[in-house]
């Protein structure tokens, strides 16, 4: 079974009703690992070589954060920045994290119809993703479509609830090994096929 890293930055998250639905459906499961790097690092002191030794001991990395100004929180940023780590990360003998999948698992408030040419936010939220994309491109890692929970602020509980089991069940294809082929394709890992299976 595949070992999966929870990445997660969220500046508020005790008033994030969206991100408390999903954490709650994935922090106990036997093979996750959820850390939550504003808790760990409230003063942005990042143990790089901690961090590292989380990445080594882990086959599925996921940046689990609220869309904040088109992109991350500012310590998730500020955590790719030091711990991908020339010649460990990337560069010539950077090998720690190749063929390691890789995800983002976003909230955004903005609705799907936002994040498109016609829609106030000119481009879709893939495009604004090209940065973790190009990252995890660059470290060898296996990148994989983003996981997005989108018009937050007008979901219902159920609503919520369904989203937080489909990443659950997300986790599951990841911990049994799921392929970037399985992603042709798709725009979001949301409608990856295997999701929609019972």
């Amino acid at each position: 079974m595949k070992k999966v890293l929870i990445l997660f930055a969220h500046p508020t998250f005790e008033k994030s009703r969206a991100n408390l639905t999903l954490i709650k459906h994935i922090k106990d499961i036997a093979g996750v690992t959820f850390h939550d790097l504003y808790e760990r690092y409230p003063d942005f002191h990042i143990d790089v070589e901690k961090e590292q030794e989380l990445l080594n001991q882990h086959d599925v990395i996921v940046w689990h954060h609220p869309f904040y100004w088109y992109s991350c929180p500012p310590l998730m940023k500020q955590w790719i920045d030091m711990v991908l780590e020339f010649n460990w990360a990337y560069g010539p003998s950077g090998k720690a994290l190749t063929s390691k999948a890789c995800i983002n698992v976003i909230t955004t408030g903005g609705s799907k119809d936002l994040y498109c040419t016609e829609g106030t936010n000119s481009f879709t939220v893939n495009q604004f993703l090209r940065p973790f994309e190009q990252t995890a491109n660059l470290c060898g890692m296996d990148y994989f479509p983003p996981y997005a929970v989108m018009g937050t602020y007008t979901l219902t509980d159920k609503q919520l609830t369904q989203h937080g089991k489909e990443y659950a069940k997300l986790i599951d294809l990841f911990q049994k090994d799921l392929k970037i082929a399985a992603a042709e394709g798709c725009f979001f890992s949301n409608n990856i096929p295997q999701l929609k299976q019972d």
